[in-house]
This record gives C-alpha cells, sequence and structure tokens, in this order.
C-alpha cells in the first residue's frame, strides 16, 4: 500500500479516534493480505505503555461473529440444525410454551432479553457457561420467536450452551480448536479476569470532566460468546479474510451468515447470523459488527466487493469510532485499490 495513504489514514486516526481514547489499535487488509497495521496512543495511562499491534483489547460483541463460525462449522458438520428447537441440544433450557430455534437466537429474533440493571457492569465468576445462562432463562420472552428484531447478548450466550450440547465440548475449547488456531488468531483469547496477561491493555473510563479513569473491574465469564473475548485488529482482519470467499467455510455458510432475516411478517432485520448487513453509499455490500464493553470498544468491517477488511480496537468505555469516519477509512482503501 501507498506510503503517502498510509500517512493520510493515519492522520485521521489520530485526528477523528485518538482524542477519544487513552489508547487504540487499527489493523486494515486488501484481498487476503494485511497491509497496514499500527497501535497509537497508549495501553496503561500510569505506566505509559504504548499500544503496539499486539496490545489485547475487548472486543465486545465482535465476540458474536467469532461465535458465529464455530457455529457454522458444526451445521456443516451435520451436528446442528439451525432450524431445529434448540431443545434438541439444551434440554435444560426452561420452556417458554413456543419454539425457539438457534437461527432465531443468531438473529436476535428469539425474544430473549438484553442486559438489566447493573449486569453490564457484573464482576462475578461463572465456571460454566450454563451457569452464566442462570442471569436470565427463567425470565418470560420479551415477545415471540420471530415477532421483532431485539438485539440480545444473552441470545447469543444461549447459543454457546447449544453449541455445547451439539459438539459434546466446552465451549472455549472447541472455538480454540475449531476457529482461532485454523485462522492463525494466536492473540484471540477469553477475557479470563483472573489470569496475568502482559499485553492486555488497561481499561478506562471517560471522566465526566474530561479526561480519562480506570474503569471498574468486571469478569466477563458470563458472555463468552456474546461479548466475552479478548483479540487485535490483526487477529480480526485475519478472521475477516477468511469470509471474503469460500474455504475455511462453505459458500452456502457465509451465505447464510450474510444474508439478513426477516420478522415474520417478512421485514428485513438488516442482521444475519452474527452480522449486520449493510449497504454502502455507493450500494456495495457491507458485512459489520461493532463491539462494546467495560474498557473496550470495537469495530470490524467487511467490503468484500473491493475484498478489504478493516478492524479497530480501543481501551475506552465510550464509542470513539464514529461510523462516518469508519466507512471514510474503508472507502480510501478501496479507491486505492482502484487507481
Amino acid at each position: 500500500m501507498g506510503g503517502e495513504l498510509v500517512q493520510t489514514l493515519r492522520a485521521e486516526v489520530r485526528e477523528q479516534f485518538l482524542p477519544k481514547t487513552p489508547g487504540l489499535a487499527v489493523a486494515a487488509a486488501v484481498d487476503g493480505k494485511i497491509v497496514w497495521s499500527e497501535g497509537f496512543g497508549l495501553a496503561d495511562l500510569d505506566r505509559k505503555k504504548p499500544v503496539t499491534p499486539r496490545t489485547l483489547f475487548r472486543i465486545g460483541s465482535i465476540s458474536k461473529p467469532l461465535t458465529a463460525a464455530g457455529l457454522m462449522l458444526l451445521v456443516e458438520q451435520g451436528k446442528l440444525n439451525l432450524d431445529a428447537d434448540i431443545h434438541r441440544y439444551y434440554p435444560g433450557f426452561p420452556d417458554k410454551g413456543v419454539v425457539i430455534t438457534t437461527r432465531q437466537l443468531a438473529g436476535h429474533l428469539a425474544g430473549i432479553r438484553h442486559y438489566r440493571g447493573l449486569e453490564f457492569l457484573l464482576n462475578k465468576h461463572f465456571a460454566t457457561v450454563r451457569d452464566g445462562l442462570k442471569i436470565f432463562e427463567e425470565d418470560p420472552l420479551e415477545s415471540r420467536p420471530g415477532e421483532k428484531f431485539s438485539y440480545s447478548s444473552y441470545g447469543w450466550n444461549l447459543i454457546s450452551q447449544v453449541m455445547e450440547g451439539a459438539s459434546k465440548e466446552e465451549f472455549l475449547g472447541y472455538m480454540g480448536k475449531a476457529v482461532f488456531k485454523p485462522l492463525g488468531m494466536t492473540n484471540t483469547m477469553p477475557d479470563q479476569a483472573g489470569r496475568e496477561l502482559p499485553e492486555r491493555t488497561s481499561f478506562y473510563n471517560l471522566k465526566a470532566g474530561g479526561g480519562f479513569e480506570t474503569a471498574p473491574a468486571v469478569d466477563n465469564s458470563y458472555k463468552w460468546a456474546g461479548g466475552g473475548f479478548l483479540s487485535t485488529p490483526e487477529d480480526l482482519v485475519r478472521f475477516g479474510m477468511a469470509h471474503l470467499q469460500a474455504g475455511f467455510l462453505r459458500s452456502e455458510s457465509l451465505d447464510t451468515l450474510f444474508t439478513s432475516q426477516k420478522t415474520s411478517d417478512g421485514k428485513q432485520t438488516g442482521y444475519g447470523v452474527g452480522w449486520f448487513v449493510l449497504k454502502d453509499k455507493h450500494g456495495h455490500r457491507v458485512m459489520t459488527h461493532t463491539g462494546g464493553s467495560v474498557g473496550g470498544t470495537s469495530v470490524l468491517v467487511i467490503h468484500p466487493d473491493s475484498r478489504v477488511v478493516v478492524a479497530m480496537t480501543s481501551n475506552c468505555t465510550t464509542i470513539p469510532f464514529d461510523k462516518e469516519h469508519v466507512a471514510a477509512i474503508t472507502e480510501q482503501l478501496t479507491g486505492w485499490l482502484s487507481r
């Protein structure tokens, strides 16, 4: 990639994003090759430790497309039917009087609730996926399955239990073996609160009067599948590159991931299986997901027509990644390709 373009993109990141967070990292890939990877700002304000491409960030809900890849591998192996009642794989889920399918869970159409109260700030360890489900599984559905799109990280936690039932494996071990290792995602892992990880960033909140303060301690063990992984932008673009064509996943699996689901009355939701499915201002398809965590925000964008993948991560709870500027960076990369 041309040095002039890198300088332009670097300046845009420093001007538009860096003032809003102590530190961030960005990576971009074009046609299957990482062409830019860089850290900005600080991973630790007290120690003045700089962000590098190897700094580990909380990626929040980008954990969902990661989980979706593992889910589709089970579908390809004939171990899981997206349209079967989830009780086939998790008989212990309380009966709600209606059929709930994994496809509905994966498209935020199952009626499972999202966070309530201070649940987003939980600092309690859950030893198993099933233990984490106790937070919400006895609650009534908020709508009939299929009736409306209602974003739910807990729905993805339930998917991970379904995956355990289908695979006969513990979720985290399965994800490492089936997704992270094959794709060379050596810096993607669960955010284990008690584990010493030198490359893990410190986590911050924006102070009301300006500046940053240390974010409260949390334990994300209740939501691995929906928002509990650590990663780097380089790993995320590697993951995105694996979705540009069939290979890691079959073409029919990619179609499932990237086809908008519909409500029961036929309205498209703009969300497939673990991915938002959009179009840019030129009418090109864009697949994307953002992530929000305590002390972390992130964005991953796949532009399949130009084979561009962009990922950004930050170590602040508030969102520094303005959609228009992320789109502008992606567009500059696609424009560079057309020269």
